[in-house]
């Protein structure tokens, strides 16, 4: 996804909306507090979800084996496009017009903190507040905004290290023997790295991940100030600017998104490859170059295993739903065994810890055991009500260095004024 186009359409959508405020008769009166309203509300309820593009269409799934269980309360399944920036855009629409009928939404973890901030969610405290027991702490994080939750984690995702396992004996788990392996790289004459480098939310990924896991961060609590400027930031940085500056991680990587640096190691291209665990399935396919020579572990760090950004979607109760009780219900629902399951059979990242350790979940899919490492030490993007403006900020900056039009100096401290004006 690019961020430029997102925060152009956004805009658009947003001036929109707002006329809708004040024209629409299905608005709330703008002086009233709607998360106070229609707590005990109960009844048929609209879910929310982009295009389930699962091969066993899970979502219809969950929504049929509730509605089985509550004939008084009806699930409709309300399915967006399969575009993330379309599927925000019509969240906007309907929440900034305070319309009812979206009661339980799934929002990409970033937009978690946005839609929280402008007052759309209903806060997950008091009776509406939903067990966490069991739940990874990572997906609840991304989920909490400002000190409250205010959604409840459905699926989660984190970044794997792929390598050649019929050419490396084990994983490097830091960056240091990650690039000591390089040599093996040179001597099968392939590449050593790839990524996700071009200049889109890919790289702001990348690039938080390796922040991270040297101990840099972009915003405060607060989600506003800007806590990029750091010794850690810049030597998380200069790993990334290193590298392309020695071809470890070769120039092509900064035209790479996924399906560019996926085609890379299944081609037997790379000896590494930083991407989701959807690539674990294509890469054992016949028609893939690595198939039974390849291996996942957790992404490296600087002193052990890395930090890798948080994917996946959390589901939240819509301020102005008239059924609030029944979407509380629906939310513990998405997050029990039941529900938690068919996603984790259908290689959809569940929340719930313990599936990752499931015998049949570990027999279907061999690298759930990895990934629950993945997640346990994920950080989540920027939680921040300016998430758009803040990616780019962090994209842009981070292309300059590995580039070599910025010296990494220069890139954070430009990145750390960037993310200033986007909350300002």
């Amino acid at each position: 996804m690019v961020q430029i186009s997102r925060a152009v359409r956004r805009a658009a959508v947003l001036a929109t909306a707002a006329s809708l405020v004040t024209l629409t008769a299905c608005s709330s009166d703008s002086g009233s507090d709607s998360t106070s309203e229609n707590l005990d509300g109960r009844g048929p309820i609209t879910y929310v979800e982009g295009k389930d593009t699962t091969e066993t269409g899970v979502v219809r799934q969950i929504i049929d084996a509730w509605n089985a269980e509550h004939p008084d309360e009806q699930v409709t399944f309300k399915e967006q496009s399969n575009d993330a920036d379309q599927a925000h855009d019509d969240l906007v629409q309907h929440l900034q017009a305070k319309q009812s009928d979206y009661d339980v939404v799934a929002l990409d973890v970033p937009w978690t903190a946005e839609f929280a901030a402008k007052g759309w969610l209903q806060p997950l405290t008091g009776e509406f507040a939903v067990d966490n027991t069991g739940i990874l702490p990572a997906t609840v994080e991304s989920a909490t905004y400002n000190g409250t939750q205010y959604a409840a984690p459905k699926n989660t995702n984190g970044g794997l290290l792929y390598y050649r396992s019929d050419l490396l004996p084990a994983a490097p788990k830091t960056w240091t023997e990650l690039v000591a392996a390089c040599e093996v790289a040179k001597t099968n004459n392939i590449d050593c790295y790839a990524g996700q480098f071009a200049p889109y939310e890919g790289l702001t990924v990348n690039t938080a991940e390796v922040i991270n896991a040297f101990g840099g961060s972009f915003v405060g609590e607060d989600g506003k100030t800007p806590t990029v400027d750091s010794p850690e930031s810049r030597a998380g940085l200069q790993v990334l600017v290193d590298n392309f500056k020695n071809g470890d991680i070769p120039a092509q990587d900064t035209t790479f998104k996924e399906p560019e640096s996926q085609k890379a190691f299944e081609d037997g291209k790379a000896l590494f490859l930083r991407n989701w665990p959807y690539v674990y399935a294509n890469a054992e396919k016949d028609s893939s170059a690595v198939k039974g020579k390849f291996a996942v572990a957790p992404l490296p760090g600087k002193d052990g295993i890395g930090t890798s950004t948080l994917g996946g979607y959390n589901a939240a109760i819509s301020a102005f739903s008239e059924n609030k009780a029944t979407a509380r219900d629906f939310l513990t629902f998405l997050q029990g065994e039941q529900a938690q399951r068919i996603m984790a059979m259908d290689s959809l990242p569940p929340v719930r810890a313990a599936l990752y350790d499931d015998p049949e979940i570990v027999a279907k899919y061999p690298f759930m055991p990895t990934l629950k490492v993945s997640i346990e030490n994920a950080v989540p993007r920027p939680v921040t009500p300016f998430y758009p403006a803040v990616s780019k900020a962090v994209q842009d900056n981070a292309y300059a260095a590995i580039k070599g039009e910025k010296s990494v100096d220069q890139a954070i401290t430009d990145m750390q004024s960037g993310i200033q004006s986007a909350g300002s």
